[in-house]
């Protein structure tokens, strides 16, 4: 067996990596797109390093953009296998890919306005099309369900408490007449979430594929989450008569908040002003978390006994048109936007920013990770003005942030992940999806833990079981 690492090896997005058997069975592990590594994400998404005519079959860990992003451009270019998840895995995947077959093709429009007399027509990376034929070749089974995808090979998806329908895939792989174990951590959630079950613990493996993108990081506590908002809602709709804007993630972020502040109002804490969601999306994320309450914990099932809707309570509004969403803006009255994306770099979230920004009555409240050069990563660095829509802006606006809402685990978390493994029989564990000094400090710390072989795949670069010898391909 060997495993080559395709993508988010050393970098945290592009998520693909493909098992070879001696028979020549294939199995890619996540097919996910490259975000935003400058100009080389282009390239990064038009060259797999593998062919997808001779992909046997795929399994997907969660619907996560970075991880199933890339599937209709496999499909595209000859892939015919089954893809494997779990239920609420595939609903999400539909919603997100048919939106980012959406962004693709408006992205090529825009371009082949602008390209000069001569120039190649773009081309967008898949349509609405290859999208609707991509989800055709899904096949969808529940957590804790052994099934096998050949003689050769049993699956199982234990739940990774990351997003809805996240998994951490188990595969036994058997070669030679002799059984291996390997793991495939997905990205793993936290422990003591808001809204989902803990990550599960999983049976000895021999080989395990880890995310590591807080791998040197320790998360703030989850308690204080509703009092801070309520603090922040007070103090802007209320003492000084201004809005608040949330830019926050469609899938995960959004249902948080919106079951925080449904639980502000069962208390009857929440105040009396209106809460819109400006983003289709969320919508119909939010849709299909209410659709799937397997995956609530404890904590949302209490909810659920007084409350059939815990992500809805009075005054919240969601919005669908550009119209309706321009009106938002024309409206002064105090109020709360939770709009999209996360990190401001794109949506409708841009728009509210640019009318509320320069006034100090305002809030702008971020919820989440942001990259340092995004728009929502200059505002936390405290930048006193941000260029948007092609002019410079002052930065008048209060800017808040409540960084204890993550949905991956912090190095506690993932430790606790791995608490079911004897250290040292595990033959590999390889570190992905996350920097390279982040995997650089997790991995001292999995040494100090007892798991002795700890290696960092570089890009493309391809491990053999047998020989354990690693090198590159490409």
């Amino acid at each position: 067996m060997k495993i080559a690492f395709h993508g988010a090896a050393r970098a945290v997005t592009g998520s693909k990596h493909l098992i070879t058997l001696k028979n020549n069975i294939q199995i890619l592990l996540d097919c996910g797109m490259f975000q935003g590594m400058g100009e080389a994400t282009e390239k990064l998404n038009s060259y797999f390093g593998f062919d997808p005519s001779a992909v046997t079959y795929m399994i997907l860990s969660h619907a996560h953009i970075d991880h199933c992003g890339l599937l209709p451009r496999l499909v595209a270019e000859g892939f015919t296998g089954n893809i494997f998840c779990t239920p609420s895995t595939m609903d999400l995947a539909r919603i997100l890919l048919l939106d980012s077959a959406k962004i693709q093709m408006q992205d090529a429009e825009y371009a082949n306005k602008k390209r000069q007399q001569g120039e190649e027509a773009e081309e967008p990376l898949y349509t609405d099309d290859d999208v609707i034929k991509t989800l055709s070749q899904f096949k969808t089974v529940d957590y804790d369900t052994d099934f096998d995808i050949c003689p050769e090979v049993k699956v199982c998806f234990t739940d990774a408490g990351h997003i809805v329908g996240s998994a951490a895939v188990h595969l036994t792989i058997r070669e030679d007449g002799e059984s291996t174990r390997l793991t495939f951590s997905g990205d793993v959630g936290r422990y003591g979430d808001l809204l989902l079950k803990s990550p599960q613990t999983f049976s000895q493996a021999d080989y395990i594929i880890m995310e590591s993108t807080y791998g040197d990081s320790l998360h703030k506590d989850l308690e204080p989450i509703e009092n801070m908002l309520l603090e922040i809602i007070r103090h802007t709709c209320i003492d000084k008569k201004g809005k608040v804007v949330i830019p926050a993630f469609s899938v995960g972020r959004t249902q948080e908040l919106l079951y925080a502040l449904n639980n502000l109002e069962l208390k009857h804490k929440l105040p009396d002003v209106p809460f819109y969601v400006d983003s289709p999306l969320s919508a119909q994320a939010t849709q299909v978390l209410k659709n799937h309450p397997e995956v609530y914990n404890n904590g949302v099932k209490e909810v659920l006994k007084i409350d059939e809707d815990p992500f809805n309570f009075k005054g919240l509004r969601f919005i669908e048109s550009v119209e309706e969403s321009k009106a938002l803006n024309n409206d002064h009255r105090p109020c709360v936007i939770i709009s999209s994306s996360g990190m401001a770099e794109g949506g409708r979230v841009r728009h509210h920013i640019n009318n509320t920004i320069g006034d100090q009555k305002n809030t702008i409240l971020m919820v989440g990770y942001a990259s340092p050069g995004s728009l929502a990563g200059r505002l936390l660095a405290g930048d006193k003005t941000v260029y948007l829509f092609r002019q410079n802006l002052q930065v008048l606006a209060e800017v808040r942030s409540i960084q204890s809402m993550s949905a991956h685990g912090d190095y506690e978390d993932l430790i606790q992940f791995l608490s079911s493994q004897d250290p040292s029989k595990v033959k590999q564990l390889f570190l992905v999806h996350g920097e390279y000094p982040v995997q650089q400090k997790f991995a001292k710390r999995l040494n100090d833990h007892g798991f002795k072989h700890v290696a960092i795949p570089e890009y493309h670069q391809v491990f053999d079981c047998e020989t354990q010898v690693a090198y590159n391909v490409v």
